[in-house]
């Protein structure tokens, strides 16, 4: 009977460990897929998207992989045809306001918190014609982070919707789009 009941519980336990990581492991997905959904928020479309007037598609992708390698990224992925670029950049994570709580209490408490160490920055772009008559080409853009603590862990995944990332970016391909198109003449 003792047997049985242990065997019981062991069965109940096990569950209850599996359903666990179950949820962790859809928890996890729905973040990855609501990173890779585009938004429906009308100011985040209008911070992440810029109008061209161009009709030369390639030039304007020529011209976003120059800016996103002078920012740093590595491109990963590119297809022209289709118009999209992806590229990432690996950047150190490490802030003061993480860090000096954590030494704090390892000194006080002697207990090692974890603490963020590395970040993964995405980046994608996406051109498609403006109009019909394809005059003019819009450009979306969008930032996303990944972060690992000093454990390998990750910590955040998240989407940077920081004004400046977008505005940088598109000030920076301004300029090399329209010296692109005067060094050509």
């Amino acid at each position: 009977m003792g047997r049985l009941i242990c065997g019981g519980a062991l069965l109940v336990a096990s569950a209850l460990l599996l359903s666990g990581c179950a949820a962790l492991a859809e928890q996890a997905a729905a973040r990855e897929r609501s990173m890779l959904r585009l938004s429906a928020d009308l100011a985040e479309r209008r911070l992440q998207t810029r109008r061209f007037e161009t009709r030369d598609e390639q030039a304007l992708l020529r011209a976003g992989g120059a800016v996103l390698q002078d920012l740093g990224f590595i491109l990963e992925s590119d297809d022209t045809e289709l118009g999209v670029l992806v590229g990432s950049k690996i950047r150190t994570a490490v802030e003061a306001r993480q860090v000096i709580p954590a030494l704090i209490i390892a000194l006080l408490l002697g207990v090692n918190v974890p603490t963020d160490r590395d970040q993964k920055l995405r980046v994608s772009l996406v051109t498609r014609p403006a109009a019909p008559d394809g005059a003019s080409i819009l450009v979306r853009v969008t930032f996303q982070r990944t972060v690992w603590n000093d454990k390998g862990m990750v910590t955040k995944m998240e989407p940077l919707n920081e004004p400046h990332f977008y505005s940088e970016f598109f000030e920076l391909l301004s300029k090399a789009v329209y010296l692109e198109a005067h060094d050509a003449d």
